[in-house]
């Protein structure tokens, strides 16, 4: 079972003095090194931690202005009798062709790369009562004002956030558009079918994968059942995953250390199951380019590459986080770009294509030639994560300190064509 706070599994025991400064130090390099290794970050501190984070799909281009308004989905964990939140935030990121200066660092506001007097401003404009923590919430693809949320209670919550005020009701009465039974325990597992509209999975720690069609709600009804619960898993359901192109198929992974495909159509047990990992399996997540390649993080540290016609011998495993995988996303603009965030602080981009090319003995000891960029800003442990649709290669991450951050690597780490990126990372990085 994925533990979110606290000492790092599996960690030797550190003094907490001593671990403090080593992680401070290593934030303290990262932020010198930063004008070299991104085009732009931008750091947020949240009242407070989110979960889960992902990008709405809009995306607002105001006439005359430099930069472009996007949004962001995120949660509240909030201690002792708090009142939680379900959150909508906005985000201004540069133009393309905006100047933007990376070399400028503000250290106040922790901003680099400046542009107008927009720069990087980040702003939470909706809270919506919720009862308990946000586990994860994701909105519906086909409908993207309907938004799903796992729930410290073993129900899962459908928001419509257009009928909900900007400003949360002092009461703190939850009031979501849908409730979802089924479920005995709670969970973070959560995926919308991607070709049928409303069709919904949660995986939970009850070992179980629930599946709802939220379409049969009407006006006097607004609880559901399950249209399906499928048991296959041994132990806690860590998470699930509908495939973007094959409507019935999905995925499922748990603490039994199993990968499992299911199809709907084959009843309510799994089509193949797989040994995937040697410890817990937190994540899986299918490539949106891919009709058989898919993708798990684990509690082994490690990342592990499928294709679903075989599932006997694991394609690639990436290897290079220090603690448990929390989360894998593909990139939505390339086939072969997966990141990972982990219990480590870290968030590491991958790209497959280049599994196996001849690395020099100093490429080496910084990791594997498909281990592309390490985001090292984050001081907690990574939550979640979401690559923007719209802007290619930036990110949002959340971590347990309640830091927020958006960012982009340097053009010149995944643009092969630029000569001079190793010349500007050696001779320049500490």
């Amino acid at each position: 079972l994925r533990c979110r706070c606290g000492t790092m599994q599996g960690a030797d025991p550190v003094p907490e003095e001593a671990e403090e400064k080593r992680i401070n130090d290593e934030y303290k390099i990262w932020k010198k090194n930063t004008p070299f290794l991104y085009d732009l970050v931008v750091t947020h501190a949240l009242e407070w931690p989110s979960l889960s984070i992902q990008w709405l799909p809009d995306k607002q281009t105001p006439a005359g202005k430099d930069y472009s308004i996007h949004r962001l989905i995120l949660g509240t964990h909030t201690s002792d009798a708090e009142q939680n939140y379900l959150m909508i935030g906005t985000v201004c990121l540069p133009c393309e062709d905006t100047e933007i200066d990376a070399r400028k660092y503000d250290d106040t506001t922790q901003e680099f790369g400046g542009y107008g007097g927009q720069g990087g401003k980040i702003e939470i404009v909706q809270k919506i009562n919720h009862d308990g923590e946000v586990n994860r919430a994701r909105y519906m693809p086909q409908n993207p004002c309907l938004i799903a949320t796992k729930t410290v209670s073993s129900d899962v919550f459908v928001f419509d956030y257009t009928k909900h005020p900007s400003k949360p009701t002092n009461d703190g009465v939850c009031s979501p558009l849908i409730i979802l039974h089924g479920h005995t325990k709670e969970g973070y597992g959560l995926s919308w079918n991607h070709c049928l509209e409303g069709h919904l999975l949660s995986a939970s720690d009850d070992k179980c994968v629930c599946y709802w069609n939220v379409n049969a709600a009407t006006q006097t009804t607004r609880t559901m059942d399950p249209l399906v619960t499928f048991r296959g898993h041994d132990s806690v359901v860590e998470d699930v995953s509908w495939h973007f192109r094959h409507e019935n198929v999905f995925a499922s992974v748990g603490d039994d250390r199993k990968l499992m495909i299911w199809d709907t159509r084959s009843g309510d047990r799994p089509s193949q199951t797989v040994d995937a990992h040697s410890a817990e399996i937190n994540c899986v997540s299918f490539n949106p380019f891919s009709d058989s390649i898919l993708a798990t993080g684990s509690a082994d540290h490690t990342a592990g590459l499928w294709d679903m016609r075989n599932l006997r011998a694991k394609l690639h495993s990436f290897e290079s986080h220090q603690d448990e995988v929390f989360q894998v996303q593909w990139a939505p603009f390339s086939e072969t770009i997966l990141a990972s965030c982990s219990a480590d602080r870290r968030v590491n981009v991958w790209d497959l294509s280049k599994v196996g090319e001849e690395q020099s003995p100093d490429d080496t000891e910084d990791g594997p030639p498909e281990l592309l960029f390490i985001h090292g800003g984050h001081t907690s442990k990574v939550s979640d994560f979401s690559w923007n649709p719209h802007d290619a290669w930036v990110i949002a991450s959340v971590a347990e300190d309640n830091i927020l951050q958006v960012w982009q690597m340097a053009e010149n780490i995944y643009n092969d064509d630029d000569e001079n990126a190793d010349e500007v990372a050696d001779g320049d990085l500490e």
